[in-house]
């Protein structure tokens, strides 16, 4: 239930009040635990000093050896850092808004109040990052106060919004993802181990943030700040839809059952039997085989496509992206005419790229297992990311390829003539199949989330798990297969015809 807004003031102002109360409330019984409060003082005063002291002792050792970039760009970075760990903190409040209330039997009384189901679970997330993102911002101010005090350094102002920006993001993306493992969770024991599902890529995205930030490339981080501002919407609009208070206080011991679980599993991944009309069953057994691929061709695989369209939409969003970063990246660093001699490509080129290290073999098997091998990664990346990371796998070589693309214009080659001879013969098939398992993917990830109306989160996944099967096996593989086919016997082929000396 969603916090009504066409409600007249006084009732919005009503609905805000309760959730202050609710935040209030919760703040108090935070504050009043020394094993939250002590941790929270020391991530906020001692932890930005020790990095104060770091950085002006690696600037005094760099400065030593004539480097003195590296200390500059480490500060940045220890900035980051010390507005990350505090919020890091926010992780463990979150993990028990629900189920450690459930567990100190003191939920239902909360529960029985006339909060909305959207007022507690905003209340409940609200109280559980306000207190370490208040924490966060303070050890920023004291890193400064330290950086200025010994090196005499100041951030710019573009700098500081960035990593407040940043900062407050990331701390909106772990505790709404904690607050909704808590509320689906049947203890704190469990809801912890859960919680890898959120440190992990959580982990990944400081680590590339930091690459990033030695690499003082600001602009980009403000597009991962973008990033994040829109899982920060999808989370807490998921969290609202996915939030039931009777669900929650039914929900007693979480029993694995797997004779069960097999048996719902095998349940979604069989298919209609259908034959224009015609039950299969009533076809001469020779060619009940025939409906059944038709069933799963004309009417299961179409279901299952129509059903993940949003996933398709930001798969699509995300690769508009990738051109975007490739043309970015070509623009700011571009590669000497040597580097794409088209006119010097011969047929032992293509004979020779077997003998690269970083390639697949340059065959249809070898590209077909490098192509399967990396979507599946996807795939089970995405369970542990909420469908991102699947995303950003697929955007990675569409990235390169658009690139290449770019640098070749600016070359003085014909950009279409060179994406038409390299990539489009075999990825009018490659690009849609990859799409589409990245889409089933991002499904996979994000039914954790927002599972099917009627359905329980193991139900759901379930569910999507055998469509990603279906779809894999009989319509991304045969597509990989003949695209793998072209890309070794007719890709070379035209290549040499346009651009072979």
């Amino acid at each position: 239930m969603a916090l009504n807004t066409k409600r007249s003031p006084i009732g919005i102002r009503d609905d805000l009040r309760m959730v202050s109360t609710l935040v209030q409330r919760e703040i108090r019984d935070t504050l009043r635990d020394w094993r939250i409060v002590i941790p929270i003082i020391i991530l906020t005063v001692f932890f930005p000093i020790l990095m104060s002291l770091v950085a002006n002792m690696a600037l005094s050792w760099v400065s030593r050896y004539g480097d003195p970039i590296i200390g500059e760009r480490l500060i940045p970075f220890l900035l980051m850092i010390v507005g990350f760990f505090p919020i890091s903190f926010s992780l463990v409040i979150a993990l028990e808004t629900f189920v450690g209330e459930k567990e100190r039997n003191s939920l239902e009384p909360l529960l029985s109040t006339p909060l909305t189901d959207a007022q507690l679970y905003l209340g409940k997330t609200l109280a559980a990052m306000i207190p370490p993102l208040l924490a966060a911002y303070l050890g920023i101010v004291v890193y400064l106060i330290g950086l200025y005090i010994f090196e005499g350094w100041t951030a710019t102002p573009e700098l500081l919004l960035l990593i407040i920006v940043l900062t407050t993001t990331e701390a909106i993306v772990m505790v709404s993802g904690a607050v909704v493992l808590s509320s689906q969770t049947t203890s704190v024991r469990a809801a912890n181990l859960l919680a890898s599902f959120i440190i992990i890529p959580m982990a990944l995205l400081v680590q590339g943030e930091a690459i990033i930030m030695f690499y003082a490339n600001y602009s980009t981080l403000w597009w991962v700040a973008l990033f994040l501002i829109v899982v920060d919407v999808i989370l807490v609009r998921m969290g609202i839809h996915i939030f039931n208070r009777e669900e929650l206080l039914g929900r007693e011991v979480d029993e694995l059952n797997v004779s069960s679980l097999w048996r719902t599993f095998r349940q979604h991944l069989e298919w209609d039997r259908w034959f224009f009309g015609r039950d299969v069953e009533q076809m001469p057994s020779g060619l009940r085989w025939i409906g059944a691929l038709v069933g799963l061709y004309v009417r299961d695989i179409p279901t299952i496509l129509r059903r993940s369209w949003m996933a398709f939409a930001l798969v699509l969003i995300a690769l508009v992206g990738s051109y975007y970063i490739g043309y970015d990246f070509a623009t700011r660093y571009q590669l000497p005419a040597d580097v794409l001699p088209l006119e010097q490509i011969t047929s032992e080129t293509f004979a020779e790229m077997p003998t690269i290290k970083w390639l697949p073999a340059f065959t249809p098997s070898g590209i077909l297992g490098h192509n399967v091998r990396s979507l599946l990664l996807a795939a089970l990346l995405a369970i542990f990311s909420f469908g991102t990371l699947a995303v950003g796998l697929l955007m990675a070589p569409m990235a390169i390829i658009f690139f290449f693309t770019v640098q070749v214009a600016q070359l003085g080659y014909n950009p279409y003539l060179f994406f038409s001879a390299f990539v489009l013969p075999h990825g009018i098939l490659e690009l849609p199949a990859a799409i589409i398992a990245t889409s089933l993917a991002v499904q996979l990830g994000a039914t954790f989330m927002s599972p099917p109306k009627g359905m329980t989160i193991g139900e759901g996944w379930l569910r999507t798990l055998a469509d990603f099967i279906k779809v894999f096996c009989a319509l991304v593989l045969p597509l990989l297969a003949l695209a793998a086919v072209i890309e070794v016997y007719v890709t070379p082929v035209i290549v040499l015809q346009i651009y072979g000396g």
